[in-house]
């Protein structure tokens, strides 16, 4: 049975990987080749395409469940329901929203935010209101994270944000199971924060009860991610299984206890167990983690009932069947990656051994084994191991998995009967949690504690699959002892560099604000940081550090913040808490005293490997706006040079007109104040003359930037001009020769990203 199952779930995982699904021959010729091979009997080919037709099939169905373009930026009615458990985000509430009733053309499924929302909002709620909605759309950098592939994989057909006026209304609610899921996680969010209004460990809890994450601040994904125990505080198999085993065995000692035996003990205990695995899966919003473990729940306790022997490798290649089988685009998580291979090593290294004792000494070598058989998935996914996380599990397993858990759950159901109960319930495991947190602090503090690399090679990712499964496997397998050997390619990645002279510039895709990445051959210079959204959100620490580890930058040079505006400083904070940064300059007197840094002032320059840094702006007289005082930098090689504006306006272009006329000139300029119609006059890119413009832009911003007349400017002039929202971070390398041009939105390419032109 595996053999064909692997072949059908190739077919999946290939589609997965395409810039574009097939046309309608291309569809005709797979059909074709699939019966073809049907016929000759070679029936794993057969299999593959039919995974290939089945992943097409699937992925254009949901490609049709979006937004139509008719529909971008206008207002429309919908009726539906809250879907999600609303997240608070300083004044907004941001939620899945289910539609019900809407006009043609708009999808079933919406993420939206809600500005000021009523104080009663909740989960599970019925609403109708007015929506502005755009196509699902992400940044694109390299090394970022595909917030686009995670809305299509969650079958997201827009986004958008509530309108006040029509003022929306709660309605009747309407039949459907999720509701009554959504406003059961609801019922039992609120109950928990009345039991642990202050608790700093509430987001663990409800992560374990509800799998709500959104109180989980930053610090604590950090500190989890450097001990490895990420895994621990989401709702996945281990916790499934481990409340369908308390239940199994609690319902068959007590029907034993009863003496009521026309009902086997066992098949009542195995159905109960499978409804409290299925009720629980429910609550975590049946991610795929749970999918997978509710569907090897299932085989296991079926064969309980019917009395039937299934060897746990086929249980497990059923969950794979039955998972990309309902949803094809589960590939798309890392969860599911990691949730599989983690069962599939668990069985591997439990397998065929001798003297398997269950003591200590087997679960730290347990522990030790899924570190290093996971390694290579958390290198691809997250560039960072964690060397410390078989000790960190070693400790949190048990106190998480035996103590916590269940706790929690029974606090949760005493929160319906007895608030007061539930309270006294959660104190001692709230200290104990906090006391935890405070050890794994210690712990994630330790020198090397994590072990970073950079996006290893295809070939290095197959190496190292090969190099686990041979270090791993029984004593006395041959040439084991070349099993390190084979991690080589995994851990020796280097990345390219630019040689003396070169220039290498990125414009990172940040929304609607700025961030820069400059480099030489020895140095870093980052100018602007993007914003902050809220304190668990910020895009220091969503795109630049991730881009800054992408390209193995591990310290910075220097950091210029143009001005004070927040869609240029938001950032500033995460970067350099978290990677070390050796000079600052900024037109901010509050910044530069709390970092000491130093004001960037006309006439500062400095020199890195035969490239000239030079500020030209702000000069010793103040504009009357912020703006127009952003720190104005050129960059200057053996050819080629770049302006970087900030959010200058008109006034501060005709001041650097005035005071340096043809010496402005540059080969690219990155667009003043993201092209705004105040910016980029006509006097300043005659004196420019770039032969190209970058455009800092979110999609579809509020501003409409860059302006329909700043365009014109530019067309007029024939300035080739990218802009962000549309093109992605974009990338400029020079040489002594050229200039070459990298979009992200082009190389990272793949069949669900919207069309932004």
């Amino acid at each position: 049975m595996s053999l064909p199952i692997v072949a059908f779930f190739f077919g999946v995982a290939a589609v997965q990987q395409w810039t574009r699904l097939p046309y309608s021959w291309e569809w005709l010729l797979v059909i074709l080749m699939a019966f073809l091979f049907g016929r000759r009997h070679l029936w794993l080919g057969c299999l593959f395409l039919i995974g290939v037709l089945w992943a097409s099939a699937y992925a254009n169905w949901r490609l049709n469940d979006r937004l139509v373009d008719t529909l971008q930026g206008k207002d429309v009615l919908v009726k539906g329901y809250i879907a999600s458990l609303p997240h608070a985000q300083d004044d907004r509430i941001s939620f899945d929203f289910k539609v019900f009733q809407a006009g043609a053309g708009v999808p079933s499924k919406l993420h939206l935010n809600w500005y000021n929302p009523p104080n009663d909002t909740k989960a599970g709620q019925s609403w109708e209101m007015t929506v502005r909605l755009k196509k699902p759309h992400g940044r694109s950098n390299p090394g970022g994270f595909d917030y686009e592939a995670r809305l299509f994989s969650n079958h997201i057909g827009a986004t958008g944000y509530v309108r006040p006026k029509p003022m929306p209304r709660q309605i009747a609610p309407f039949f459907a199971i999720s509701r009554y899921v959504a406003s059961c996680r609801q019922a039992i969010s609120d109950r928990l924060d009345a039991a642990l209004p202050a608790s700093q460990q509430l987001g663990i809890i409800k992560a374990l009860t509800i799998g709500s994450q959104d109180l989980i601040s930053q610090q604590q994904w950090e500190v989890f991610r450097a001990t490895g125990i990420v895994h621990l505080m989401v709702i996945s198999g281990a916790h499934i299984s481990l409340v369908a085993g308390l239940v199994f065995f609690a319902v068959r000692r007590g029907w034993i206890w009863s003496g009521v035996l026309r009902i086997s003990p066992q098949n009542l205990a195995a159905t109960t167990a499978w409804l409290a695995a299925l009720l629980y899966a429910a609550l975590a919003g049946f991610s795929v983690p749970t999918q997978r473990a509710l569907l090897m729940l299932s085989v296991g306790l079926w064969s309980i009932v019917w009395q039937r022997s299934t060897a746990p490798i086929q249980v497990l290649m059923l969950a794979l069947l039955v998972v990309i089988l309902f949803d094809p685009l589960a590939l798309l998580s890392a969860g599911f990656w990691l949730s599989f291979v983690a069962v599939a090593l668990l069985m591997y290294v439990s397998s065929a051994r001798l003297g398997s004792a269950k003591n200590w000494l087997s679960v730290t070598k347990l522990q030790i084994a899924m570190t290093i058989g996971l390694a290579p998935l958390l290198i691809v996914f997250f560039q960072r191991v964690s060397v410390i996380a078989p000790l960190a599990n070693w400790l949190a397993v048990p106190l998480i998995g035996v103590i916590v858990t269940p706790v929690c759950l029974l606090a949760t159901g005493l929160a319906f009967i007895s608030p007061m109960l539930a309270k006294v319930v959660l104190w001692p495991i709230d200290q104990l949690l906090q006391g935890l947190w405070w050890l794994l602090q210690q712990m994630a503090a330790w020198p090397l504690a994590t072990l970073s690399s950079l996006q290893p090679p295809w070939y290095g990712i197959s190496f190292a699959a090969l190099g686990v499964m041979l270090l791993l496997a029984p004593q006395g397998m041959p040439v084991k002892y070349l099993s390190p050997f084979l991690f080589l390619p995994l851990i020796f990645v280097s990345a390219n560099k630019p040689k003396l002279g070169e220039i290498w510039l990125t414009l990172l895709d940040v929304g609607q604000g700025l961030s820069v990445v400059i480099q030489t051959q020895k140095h870093a210079l980052i100018f602007d940081t993007g914003a902050k959204f809220s304190e668990q959100y910020d895009m220091g620490e969503a795109v630049v550090v991730p881009y800054l580890q992408h390209q193995a930058i591990d310290r910075i040079d220097t950091l210029i913040i143009s001005h004070g505006d927040n869609d240029h400083i938001g950032g500033a904070a995460s970067l350099i808490r978290t990677i070390p940064v050796d000079a600052s300059y900024s037109s901010v007197p509050e910044w530069v005293e709390n970092q000491a840094g130093q004001l960037c002032k006309a006439g500062q320059s400095w020199q890195w490997d035969e490239v000239a840094f030079s500020f030209l702006s702000p000069g010793t007289e103040s504009f009357d706006t912020e703006n127009d005082n952003s720190c104005v930098l050129k960059v200057s090689g053996k050819k080629f040079s770049f302006l970087l504006t900030g959010d200058i306006e008109q006034p501060a272009e005709n001041w650097l007109v005035t005071h340096y006329g043809n010496a402005l000139a540059s080969s690219v300029l990155i667009a003043p104040h993201h092209g705004s119609k105040t910016s980029s006059s006509q006097n300043f890119l005659e004196q420019v003359d770039p032969e190209m413009i970058l455009i800092p832009a979110g999609y579809m911003n509020r501003f409409g930037f860059p302006h329909k007349q700043v365009l014109k400017r530019y067309q007029n002039r024939n300035i080739k001009y990218f802009d962000t929202s549309k093109n992605g971070a974009i990338s400029l390398k020079t040489d002594d020769q050229s200039l070459t041009v990298e979009l992200a939105r082009q190389v990272q390419k793949k069949y669900w990203m919207i069309n932004t032109d």
